[in-house]
């Protein structure tokens, strides 16, 4: 499987958040991340027609940030809190 391919699948080999540049949850999901060093591949879907499609049949609508985790865990707009407490921060 490819890297590309790996991205819409709902058991990733690393973290997938599926977002859109203009998005301030996004953005602030997106920090949280890099400021603790947590590896993951960002996917805009306003560039992205696939990743649109696959974030509309994952929350039947498309809500972002969207973050799939490799086992299997999505988190839908997820808190700061929430997203600490599943990577145990």
């Amino acid at each position: 499987m490819s890297e590309n391919e790996n991205l819409y699948v709902n058991f990733p080999e690393k973290i997938v958040m599926y977002s859109a540049s203009w998005c301030p949850d996004c953005k602030r999901s997106k920090k949280l991340l890099e400021e603790n060093g947590v590896g993951y591949a960002l996917v805009d879907i306003g560039k992205d027609n696939q990743a649109f499609l696959f974030v509309e049949k994952l929350t039947h609508r498309v809500k972002i940030p969207t973050l799939v985790f490799p086992d299997g865990t999505i988190m839908i707009e997820p808190s700061d809190a929430e997203l600490k407490q599943k990577l145990g921060l």
